[in-house]
């Protein structure tokens, strides 16, 4: 991927905030092949869920599998398009405003889904809850009796894979929202100029 960004000059706050754009554009370039991963697994477990069964031999797993992954998909592309700037957006008033107060209109938003996303991070320690699963030893039986937290001793219903490691996307998503909502809101606000992809000549190149 082709683009441009020079962050401002100076001082441990610039080094910081060149250092948040990397770390987010280097996770951006992880989504996308992460994604690309996803979209081609869902495809192919579908394809192989139809040719089973056509052959009389459904494979029962196959369902819960692509549903799985489709999560996945899901999470990471929206953390993808959230770098972007491809997320859903109602622009009712932003659009009768001048390019000053749409800008701070904008940033505000950002703001708001920053905490959002820091929120989420919170929530998602309380879940899953690194420090008291390993203070009962990563003993899951121990630990859910003593938090009636059940994360740890429960599994999917035909792949029987743990629930935790299947659910692990969601504190993934939250961080990953909460360093690229960061990075956009640097730019917004004007402390880093927004980062150009050249590489968009399509409508993802909006905004």
């Amino acid at each position: 991927m082709n683009h441009t960004s020079t962050g401002p000059r100076g001082g441990r706050a610039a080094v910081a905030i060149r250092g948040l754009i990397a770390a987010s554009e280097g996770i951006l370039a992880v989504e996308k092949r992460a994604v690309a991963f996803f979209m081609a697994l869902v495809m192919g477990l579908i394809l192989l869920n139809v040719v089973t069964r056509y052959a009389g031999a459904p494979l029962y797993w196959v369902d819960e599998a692509a549903v799985y992954a489709v999560v996945w998909l899901t999470f990471i592309g929206g953390s993808a398009l959230t770098r972007l700037r491809l997320d859903f957006a109602v622009t009712l008033l932003s659009e009768k405003l001048s390019p000053a107060n749409a800008g701070r209109l904008q940033a505000l938003a950002t703001f708001i889904a920053l905490l959002f996303a820091i929120g989420l991070v919170a929530m998602c320690w309380a879940w899953m809850d690194p420090i008291g699963i390993a203070s009962a030893g990563f003993d899951a039986r121990e630990y859910a009796a003593e938090s009636f937290n059940f994360l740890y001793t429960e599994h999917t219903q035909t792949l029987n894979w743990p629930t935790w490691i299947v659910s692990l996307v969601v504190p993934l998503f939250a961080v990953t929202l909460t360093l690229h909502t960061a990075a956009n809101l640097v730019e917004e606000l004007g402390l880093a100029p927004k980062t150009v992809r050249s590489d968009f000549t399509t409508a993802e190149g909006v905004n």
